[in-house]
């Protein structure tokens, strides 16, 4: 691809970027000194949207959450909350700043119940915590019934709604999230996606990357599709699960069923 042709799909990304509450320019990070798994990528995110990121493996999906949330080196670009600049600032700063992280694994303290879960979520605001607690119940009733309850003890999908409520907890403007449908049933899956669907009702931004891309098309505003480190399409959930180019290279035969 030419620098010209670069550009020009960089521009269309960014489109209606204005007034994002979470936008991420040209991103190039990585782990280690000089080796990026970022390589230009463009991401935003807009008050009250689902934004999904799906792509093959090793594509940096997760990666580009870790930078959003400083948890990976930027090299080149920058990341804004609400138009200020948050480049590689650190995690517990932006969480008190409104960004909430569920990482894939090791996502609860297993030896904690689950009301020290969450209230381990809210550990910088602790007075916050009974009016929190209640916002998360709300969306998670079984939470309340059984918050005396060891997060050891849950099924996967339970432990990964005591993730999602430890990361409401202090109340973010955005939520990230990593793989959440990762490891569990089908059925259990569906309901991960249930869920993060109203917790952006309940109105919370959400960036999710997923490998289950055509649920995550199917639920999302709008999607990212990422590869070697950098955006390859990008448009609402439905545009991109009916592309037949994002469809055969990305999709595959699951992109050709019927919902």
């Amino acid at each position: 691809m030419t620098n010209d042709s670069q550009t020009a799909e960089r521009e269309g990304h960014l489109v209606g970027a204005e007034g994002a509450v979470l936008r991420a320019d040209n991103l190039i990070a990585g782990y280690l000194p000089g080796v990026n798994i970022l390589n230009g990528a463009d991401l935003y995110c807009q008050p009250g949207e689902l934004v999904g990121i799906i792509g093959p493996n090793g594509a940096g999906k997760s990666t580009l959450l870790k930078a959003l949330f400083g948890l990976v080196k930027v090299h080149e670009g920058s990341v804004k909350l609400k138009g200020d600049d948050i480049t590689n600032q650190r995690a517990d700063q932006l969480v008190s700043k409104g960004i909430g992280f569920v990482p894939q694994n090791n996502n609860v303290f297993p030896s904690l119940t689950i009301e020290e879960n969450l209230e381990m979520g809210c550990y910088q605001e602790p007075k916050r915590f009974n009016e929190r607690f209640g916002f998360v119940t709300d969306l998670f009733p079984r939470l309340g019934e059984r918050r005396k309850q060891r997060a050891g003890q849950l099924s996967g999908g339970e432990r990964q709604m005591v993730a999602m409520g430890r990361a409401l907890m202090m109340d973010p403007s955005v939520l990230l999230l990593d793989e959440p449908s990762a490891g569990l049933s089908p059925v259990l899956q569906d309901e991960v996606f249930v869920q993060t669907r109203n917790i952006n009702r309940a109105g919370v931004s959400v960036i999710m990357v997923e490998q289950n891309a055509r649920r995550c098309l199917q639920i999302c505003d709008r999607g990212y599709v990422l590869d070697q480190g950098r955006n390859a399409y990008s448009g609402t959930g439905k545009d991109l699960a009916d592309d037949p180019k994002v469809i055969e290279l990305y999709l595959g035969t699951l992109g050709q069923q019927a919902d």
